[in-house]
Parts: structure tokens; C-alpha cells; sequence
């Protein structure tokens, strides 16, 4: 049985739809669990599990990796669900709050902070109830679905996936589905079939999901025009950019 972690955010509706859907549950060539992207990369690190959709950030750390298949969590261009939240412009933030659930996040910022924004805070860790530290001069960076309940709330939202479009004129790449010893093509091969079945039916996906969140969600259009899932020859080397940068910080 292959072991995966899936990241438990919405932007996976169309991977978990295809692999639900796909028989490989029920016939036990795979198991599940759902976790944010930090305990995705840690469980695949120790060996937990086979394969995990990873922060991309994390695959230096790993001892090797290979990135399989053609699928991913991308964007081109604003993805809505990776912000920097802050009262006051950019200029004028002191202090930025790093959310603990992604490491590629929270490195991404740092990388716009210090070579295109090239501004000066100090970056603080994250506690569990972060959100409610920030105000004034003192900003953080939100991932994932609770970016929907809090960005409203702030007179300034910088989508990091758009900073990066206009800085490099590259997609970025979030997350990746990696192993540090490849499987057989053989067990693979029917995974990426149904991953690349649920990225075909988004429409479906959203509709077996949308009753978990709130109204104010914009789960279909999310999905279908905020998250790009085709791991392409330019989102490849939007993420070979993104590495190489990752050894300025």
C-alpha cells in the first residue's frame, strides 16, 4: 500500500475527488491522511509516509527527493489563498508574523520582502493565535482557507503569488508531490490517474465540498481560476527559480 499525506486545504478538493473516486481506496493500493503542509513534509521526512504533497520549500531539507508526475498546487498570478495582511502599506510595516503551516510560504515573503519590496521588518514566529496579534504596524502572512475569513478585515492584502508573478514573470509552485525513494512506475501510475481525473473534474469537486465551508467561500471559482494544478514546463522553472533564491535568505 502507498501512503500518502494530502494537504487538507480546499485547493486538494480535485486531488482527494480523483483519488477517492478512483477505486484505489477501496482496493487498498493507497491510504490517506490529511495534514497542513508543515506535518506533510515532516511525515514524508521521517519516513511516515511514501509521498507527500510538500511545501516546496522543504525539499532541500530532505535527505533526496524526486517530484513525480505532472501535478501540483500553482498559480499563475494571484492565488488568494497566500497573503500578507497588514493595516498599513508595505512601506510602513514593522513587524511580519509568519504563518507556522507552510515553510515555502513564509520563505516566499521573505524573498519579496528583502529583493523586490526590499523593506526592513522584523519576522516574528507565529503563535496558535497569531491572528489576533496583528494590527498596526505589525503584519503576517496567512495561507490556505483561513486567509477567506480574516483578509477581509484589513486595508491591505498582498498576494504573495502575484508579488512573484510581477517580480519573476514565472508561476510559483506551492506544493509538489515528492517521495525520497521513488515508487515503482507501476504503483505511481494510477495515483497521477486519478489526480489528473480530478484536476479534469473541478466542477464536481467543488460541488462534494461546498457544503463544508461557509457561503462567503468562493469554492468553484477558487479552484477553477485561482489554483493552477498542471505541473508545467513553466511552473518547473518558476520552482527551480524559486530554490535557487531560497539560498539568499
Amino acid at each position: 500500500m502507498l501512503r500518502l499525506s494530502v494537504v487538507s486545504y480546499l485547493n486538494t478538493a480535485p486531488f482527494l475527488y480523483g483519488l477517492q473516486h478512483s477505486g484505489l481506496i477501496e482496493s487498498e493500493h493507497i491510504s490517506i491522511s490529511l495534514d497542513i503542509p508543515a506535518v506533510c513534509a515532516e511525515k514524508l521526512r521521517s519516513g511516515q509516509v511514501d509521498v507527500g504533497l510538500v511545501p516546496v520549500a522543504t525539499l532541500p531539507a530532505l535527505p533526496s527527493y524526486s517530484i513525480l508526475g505532472n501535478t501540483c498546487i500553482g498559480a499563475v498570478g494571484k492565488v488568494d489563498s497566500v497573503v500578507l495582511m497588514s493595516d498599513v502599506p508595505l512601506a510602513e510595516i514593522e513587524e511580519i508574523v509568519l504563518d507556522f503551516h507552510s515553510r515555502t510560504s513564509v520563505n516566499l515573503c521573505r524573498l519579496l520582502v528583502r529583493e523586490y519590496w526590499k523593506i526592513e521588518p522584523v519576522f516574528v514566529p507565529a503563535s496558535e493565535d497569531f491572528i489576533a496579534t496583528i494590527g498596526g504596524k505589525r503584519a503576517a502572512v496567512l495561507i490556505g482557507d483561513r486567509v477567506f475569513d480574516h483578509a477581509h478585515r484589513f486595508a491591505y492584502v498582498y498576494d504573495l503569488s502575484e508579488a512573484w508573478m510581477q517580480w519573476k514573470q514565472l508561476p510559483f509552485v506551492f506544493a509538489a508531490w515528492a517521495a525520497i525513494k521513488a515508487p515503482a512506475a507501476e504503483i505511481w501510475e494510477p495515483v497521477e490517474k486519478a489526480l489528473q481525473m480530478g484536476i479534469s473534474h473541478i466542477h464536481e469537486a467543488a460541488q462534494s465540498v461546498i457544503a463544508k465551508y461557509p457561503a462567503h467561500y468562493p469554492v468553484e471559482q477558487y479552484l477553477s481560476e485561482r489554483i493552477s494544478y498542471t505541473l508545467d514546463s513553466a511552473k518547473r522553472k518558476g520552482l527551480e527559480t524559486f530554490l535557487v533564491s531560497l539560498g539568499k535568505i
